[in-house]
C-alpha cells in the first residue's frame, strides 16, 4: 500500500459508518489525519470512534443544514481547521419503474444522495476558504453514468453528483481547494448486501473483471484525491469500476 502523508491534516467524512466511509476514515488515519465521522447514527459513531485511534464521532442529520453548520463550526472550535471533506452519505433505492415510483421517496432518496452533498459542502468549503486550502472528494456511481433501469432516482441523483461535482470544482479552481469525484461500480459492502440477490448478480455481471470491488480500493483511491499531490485536478470523476466504465 503506497503510503500517504496526512499528519496534521483534519478530515470530516459524512456518512462515516458505512463501508466506503469507514474504510476511508481507516485510510486517513493511518496517514496521520484526524478525522471526524457525521452520521446520523450515533451506535455505529460510537463503535467507530472506539475501534479507530484518531477518530471522532458527531451525530448529524445531513440534511439539516443549521445542523451541519453548527457541526463544522464545533470541528473548527475543537481542531481549529478542517482540510479533507468526504462525502459517502447515500442509501440504496427500491427498485420501481418511473410511472410507478412514488414521488415522495424520489425526493427522500435524491435529498439523501445528492443533497446531502450539497449541504455538506455548502459549510465546510466555507470553512476551507478561510485558509484557502482544502480537498473535497463526492462519492457517485456508475449508476449516474450509465442509467440502470427501474433505478431512476438513484441513477439520476448519483448524475447529479458528478454534475455538482464539475461545477463546485471550476467555481473553485483559481483557489487552492480541489472537488473530485469517485464513481465506483458495485462494492463489496453493507449498502449492496442488502439488494435483492438477482439486482447483486444483474450488478456482477456488468463488471469486466468479473468480481465486486472492494471498499479498501475505493478508499485508496479518494486518500490520493485527499493529498497535496492532487493539484491540478478538479472536477474530475475517477472510476473505480474494474473496466465497467472507460469514459
Amino acid at each position: 500500500m503506497n503510503r500517504i502523508e496526512l499528519s496534521g491534516q483534519v478530515a470530516v467524512i459524512s456518512g462515516g459508518t458505512g463501508g466506503i466511509g469507514l474504510a476511508t476514515a481507516r485510510r486517513l488515519s493511518g496517514a496521520g489525519a484526524t478525522v471526524v465521522l457525521w452520521d446520523i447514527n450515533e451506535q455505529a459513531l460510537a463503535a467507530a470512534a472506539a475501534e479507530l485511534s484518531g477518530v471522532h464521532g458527531m451525530t448529524v442529520d445531513m440534511l439539516d443544514a443549521e445542523a451541519v453548520s453548527a457541526r463544522t463550526e464545533e470541528v473548527m472550535r475543537r481542531f481549529g481547521r478542517i482540510d479533507i471533506l468526504v462525502n459517502c452519505i447515500g442509501i440504496e433505492a427500491r427498485r420501481a419503474s418511473v410511472v410507478d415510483y412514488d414521488v415522495a421517496e424520489w425526493r427522500r432518496l435524491v435529498d439523501i444522495n445528492l443533497t446531502a452533498t450539497f449541504i455538506a459542502c455548502k459549510y465546510v468549503v466555507r470553512a476551507m476558504q478561510q485558509r484557502d486550502y482544502g480537498r473535497v472528494v463526492t462519492i457517485s456511481s456508475t449508476a449516474g453514468k450509465d442509467g440502470n433501469a427501474f433505478d431512476a432516482a438513484y441513477s439520476s441523483a448519483k448524475a447529479g453528483i458528478m454534475g455538482f461535482t464539475k461545477c463546485i470544482g471550476k467555481e473553485l479552481a483559481t483557489t487552492g481547494i480541489r472537488v473530485n469525484c469517485v464513481c465506483p461500480a458495485a462494492i463489496e459492502s453493507p449498502l449492496f448486501s442488502r439488494l435483492p440477490p438477482e439486482q447483486q448478480q444483474f450488478s456482477i455481471g456488468k463488471i469486466p473483471m468479473g468480481r465486486l470491488g472492494k471498499v479498501d480500493e475505493v478508499a485508496s483511491m479518494i486518500a490520493w484525491l485527499c493529498t497535496e499531490e492532487c493539484s491540478f485536478s478538479t472536477g474530475a470523476t475517477f472510476d473505480v469500476s474494474g473496466g465497467r466504465s472507460t469514459y
